[in-house]
């Protein structure tokens, strides 16, 4: 499984991934799961995935290589489409279609078709929109009333940006909110795993340069992971006493 989060803020995207993939206890191994498309001066995508890797790699190799567009009949690739909209719709093609050639197969012997898409980023003279895709190739975008978008093992991570995160929040602190989230699904969920891939894509600016790989010789993570749990234990000392006698 994985843990993907990408954060829809005023000032930018925040899209951050782990990289774990396993196949039963003994069989784990590292994958990236966020996949940039960047070209100079026109748009940068960010596409993260979760669920079967076979599958969720066909889509992208599928987005990259082109399906044909049902009205026009032309070939349609992440770097020819017209807008964020049409990129999810084909990013939900390119799912259906994985399905039509895989999905039965894999019924048969039992593997269930999973495949979810965080698909943010910003066209030229295009406002930038931030989509989660089902495996249905059905999608919704992330509003000023939701924020964020989350696929894999979201649960853990939840509770921390509905409570922290509006559209408001600074890109820095998106980050560092990002990075709590993903520490509270590390701590609890052995299929999320380091290291982790940030990108962080201010609005309008075009440019997918500000990633990172973050490690765990990562020294600003470290800290951030220690203060956190520190923090949640001095918030609880500091609640007031139950009033119920024992």
């Amino acid at each position: 499984m994985t843990y993907c989060v990408g954060l829809f803020l005023n000032e930018g995207l925040v899209l951050l991934s782990d990289t774990r993939t396993n196949a039963g206890v003994d069989n784990i191994s590292v994958f990236a799961k966020q996949h940039l498309f960047q070209r100079d001066g026109d748009r940068s995508i960010v596409a993260m995935t979760a669920g079967n890797l076979a599958v969720s790699q066909a889509v992208i190799n599928l987005v990259q290589e082109g399906l044909e567009h049902p009205d026009t009949g032309e070939i349609e690739t992440i770097y020819s489409v017209h807008s964020m909209f049409a990129a999810a719709s084909l990013v939900g093609a390119a799912v259906r279609q994985v399905y039509r050639s895989h999905g039965p197969t894999m019924k048969d012997q039992g593997v269930p078709f999973d495949v979810s898409v965080l698909l943010g980023g910003q066209l030229a003279g295009r406002t930038m929109r931030l989509f989660q895709v089902y495996a249905a190739g059905n999608f919704i975008n992330a509003t000023h009333d939701t924020p964020f978008l989350q696929v894999g093992e979201h649960k853990y991570g939840k509770p921390i940006l509905d409570r922290a995160v509006t559209p408001d929040t600074p890109l820095l602190d998106g980050v560092k909110l990002a990075l709590i989230s993903m520490d509270s699904t590390l701590r609890s969920n052995l299929s999320v795993g380091l290291p982790l891939d940030l990108t962080v894509y201010p609005r309008d600016s075009l440019d997918l340069s500000r990633t990172w790989r973050i490690t765990e010789d990562d020294e600003y993570f470290r800290d951030l992971r220690a203060g956190w749990s520190e923090a949640l234990r001095a918030a609880y000392r500091e609640l007031p006493a139950v009033p119920y006698s024992l």
